[in-house]
């Protein structure tokens, strides 16, 4: 079997474990605090421990920050099997989004503020082969979208203002985790939560029990000496909170 062979089976057997787990808890390293000459290093320090790898692209548009695109989503997608997150802070998602699903991210999530017609952008990344996100800024309420979420397979709120890592966790925005979470009780929608800004040891568990399923970690994973072990011990919080 050649090496891509390989590759393409081992990413396929690690998306099929995701998705037969849809209840499990997901931690999503956020490599915008890892060290952007090495992602491939930072990918291989957290493989085994982690579930997906977060992508945050902004582009100094949307918020006032530039950081990763296409390329290094290219090149991720070689360098590991670990399945991509790719969250887009950016403008004009109609035109860019699609382009991430074809590149073989696994979730691709737009803002519901940069978008004209979420649904539409949603069926088509569903239809080139990625899961459909939406997120939601700090502003945000979450109120204006849950007959929408249907059509979405994840729902990312921020817990911060979004644009800028190391910012502090805002639990008071966990009431639109509560809320959607609630939401797709009732409608026995199969959702992930995804929470996104301040996940630490101090903070997961607040999430984790407003009915978030889903983690975006920074600073508490590559900021610490062994980001695998750090992975761990959120897990451990989130699973024993949920």
């Amino acid at each position: 079997m050649s090496g891509l062979c390989r590759s393409l089976g081992t990413y396929t057997v690690r998306v099929a474990q995701i998705e037969a787990a849809q209840a499990d808890t997901v931690i999503a390293p956020s490599l915008l605090a890892a060290d952007f000459a090495r992602l491939a290093e930072a990918a291989e320090s957290v493989d085994g421990a982690v579930d997906w790898l977060h992508v945050d692209v902004m582009d100094n548009h949307f918020v006032p920050n530039l950081t990763l695109g296409p390329p290094v989503v290219a090149s991720l997608k070689a360098a590991t099997d670990i399945p991509l997150d790719c969250h887009l802070m950016i403008e004009n998602p109609e035109r860019w989004a699609v382009g991430y699903a074809e590149l073989g991210a696994y979730n691709v999530t737009f803002h519901a503020e940069a978008s004209d017609d979420p649904v539409a952008l949603a069926k088509r990344l569903r239809a080139a082969g990625a899961k459909a996100g939406l997120a939601l800024d700090r502003d945000t309420p979450v109120e204006d979208y849950l007959d929408m979420l249907p059509e979405f397979d994840m729902l990312l709120v921020m817990t911060i203002k979004a644009g800028f890592g190391g910012q502090d966790f805002m639990p008071e925005l966990l009431d639109k985790v509560r809320t959607a979470r609630s939401h797709a009780r009732s409608g026995h929608l199969e959702l992930r939560i995804e929470v996104d800004g301040g996940i630490a040891e101090d903070t997961i568990a607040q999430a984790a029990e407003a009915g978030a399923d889903s983690f975006v970690a920074g600073t508490a994973v590559y900021g610490a000496a062994d980001p695998a072990e750090a992975c761990r011990r959120l897990r451990a919080r989130a699973d024993a909170a949920r």
